[in-house]
């Protein structure tokens, strides 16, 4: 097996958010997939195998954290475009088949690589008894983002709050079922971006995230409405951080970033 480390939502090496990725003839059993994404260790491991012609979708596609599958994966996915395009594997737009149904990855004539995904609902809460110390922030507003994320996007002060977070991850596990999305407004939509987050997803075995695509399906609507634009810029705030243009388009969101290759060899076990 042939597997690279791509470095997604970036346009240079050792920034943006890293993936595992392995095109396969067919899926191996699960506890196959997950000792190999345990091996890689980083946020998430896609594995890929081409489907039949004429169907809805080209490739099947799963996605791994080094402790459980999970249902919804940007950075991976683009990642999985990336390699399948630079390889030939795959020419133009490419559709997989997830458990979240068909989502399809478009190339640009700018290098940059758009997914079409679905928009994340999103349902204004009480903040749950604990957050805040948990956080180490007090929310200005939290939101439910619905089953497919299962994540509390936590609106707080300002950007210097959400750099400066040092959460509590065991304390944070107990108040959603993947994790928390912190963010706020740019300070200086000068600097090239609208608004940043930070993602903390203790459930899953990931205390951060570097840079999640799947989180801009709620950030998208949610920043969207209140500045007033269809198209924005989000920065996620992480130490090795990434950007992630964001277009909303009703129930899809469209998010489009840049890869790179650092790391292919081989899986010898």
């Amino acid at each position: 097996m042939r597997i690279r480390i791509v470095d997604a939502f970036t346009d240079r090496p050792f920034a943006g958010n890293p993936a595992g990725v392995l095109l396969l003839d067919a899926f191996p059993d699960d506890d196959r997939l997950q000792k190999v994404a345990l091996e890689v260790n980083h946020a998430e491991t896609a594995f890929a195998h081409r489907l039949p012609e004429g169907g809805d979708a080209d490739w099947a596609l799963r996605w791994f954290t080094p402790a459980t599958e999970v249902a919804m994966c940007g950075h991976a996915t683009l990642a999985t475009a990336h390699v399948l395009h630079t390889t030939g594997a795959h020419e133009g737009r490419v559709r997989f088949a997830t458990r979240s149904g068909v989502l399809v990855a478009s190339p640009g004539e700018d290098g940059s690589i758009t997914l079409d995904f679905p928009t994340a609902p999103l349902t204004p809460v009480e903040p749950p008894a604990g957050v805040a110390e948990a956080l180490g922030a007090e929310p200005r507003t939290v939101l439910d983002t619905g089953p497919d994320l299962g994540d509390l996007l936590v609106e707080v002060a300002d950007e210097k709050t959400v750099r400066g977070l040092t959460p509590d991850h065991k304390a944070l596990a107990a108040h959603s079922e993947r994790g928390i999305i912190a963010t706020a407004r740019a300070e200086d939509p000068v600097r090239g971006y609208d608004y940043v987050s930070r993602c903390f997803f203790p459930n899953v075995g990931i205390d951060e995230d570097p840079v999640t695509g799947s989180a801009h399906t709620a950030l998208a609507p949610y920043w969207s409405e209140r500045l007033g634009s269809q198209d924005l810029t989000g920065l996620q705030a992480s130490p090795r951080s990434g950007r992630v243009r964001t277009q909303l388009r009703g129930e899809r969101t469209l998010l489009s970033g840049r890869a790179v290759t650092v790391i292919e060899g081989e899986l010898l076990a």
